[in-house]
């Protein structure tokens, strides 16, 4: 039993979770400050009443299961082309860890209980979880006929700190998605990064990406791009958030890791893709919340 869970553990690539939760709970906390501005609590207080607490364990429930839905249906779709390339061959599907029919039926169960937590926040984030579902499961399709399936994936990770924000306040709001946007310039931009490892492969399967139509070279200029942008949306958030210097600490340190992941990785060495993946977006993410949820609490 502990090994079979730990092959869906390694199915969905829990650790990687890191990316979007971090954000997700930033949205939270941009949402408690918002909803109970006018009572004169500070915000600690707010996110630990009794109504705070079950809010956030059921933003945390919606991100582990919406993550796990769609990872596991990426797995489940593409368990063909993993068995056919090197790199993906000893995945837990083409290694006969898991069947196919087991994924399967691990990303409904995932969905239905995203929905299902959805139901108890409010009804909007419940009215809007079907969509939510539709961007993070048909990204696993988009590799089959666009080359901006990067960009697809952004929108479905930067769900993670609107859709908490929702969740907390029942309505839209400019700051949020602003967070939002720099996660989706974020992710496209490191997912192009990390794809680079399977150009050859993906233009003999006949895959889109967006190193394959581009080339290497171009496609590290665009990811480039894109993280200079993300980097402008930091400022562009610290600015309208009017945060304080915990943030702006927290923004340096997350500009400066976007930089160190485009320094690791070369058109022609590709080395230390998964250093410039994992390592660096992680400490990238997690200290970022960890800097802009200290400078609401406003702890120093």
């Amino acid at each position: 039993m502990k090994k079979q869970i730990r092959h869906y553990l390694q199915l969905i690539a829990f650790s990687h979770t890191i990316f979007a939760m971090p954000f997700a709970l930033v949205g939270f906390s941009l949402g408690v400050r918002e909803q109970f501005s006018k009572d004169g609590l500070s915000l600690t207080a707010k996110a630990f009443t009794l109504d705070g607490l079950w809010r956030l364990v059921l933003v945390v429930a919606c991100m582990v299961f919406a993550r796990s839905a769609a990872m596991a249906f990426n797995r489940f779709l593409d368990h063909g082309f993993d068995a056919r390339n090197p790199r993906t061959a000893t995945r837990e599907i083409p290694a006969g860890k898991i069947s196919p029919t087991g994924a399967l039926v691990f990303t409904i169960l995932n969905a239905l209980l995203f929905v299902g937590c959805t139901f108890f926040i409010n009804r909007l984030c419940f009215y809007l979880s079907p969509l939510a579902l539709l961007v993070i499961l048909g990204y696993s399709y988009t590799k089959r006929f666009t080359s901006l399936c990067h960009l697809v994936l952004g929108v479905g990770l930067a769900l993670a700190p609107l859709g908490a924000y929702l969740a907390v306040t029942g309505h839209f709001a400019s700051l949020p998605i602003l967070f939002s946007l720099l996660v989706l310039c974020w992710v496209a931009g490191f997912d192009i990064i990390y794809s680079l490892q399977d150009e050859a492969f993906d233009r003999s399967q006949h895959l889109f990406s967006i190193p394959v139509w581009l080339g290497s070279v171009n496609a590290l200029r665009l990811a480039r791009f894109l993280h200079a942008l993300c980097a402008l949306l930091v400022c562009c958030a610290g600015w309208w958030g009017g945060f304080s210097f915990l943030y702006w600490a927290g923004a340096l340190l997350f500009i400066a890791m976007l930089w160190y992941q485009h320094s690791l990785v070369k058109p022609n060495d590709l080395r230390r893709v998964n250093i410039a993946f994992m390592t660096a977006n992680g400490i990238a993410s997690v200290c970022f919340a960890l800097f802009l949820i200290a400078d609401l609490l406003n702890l120093f």
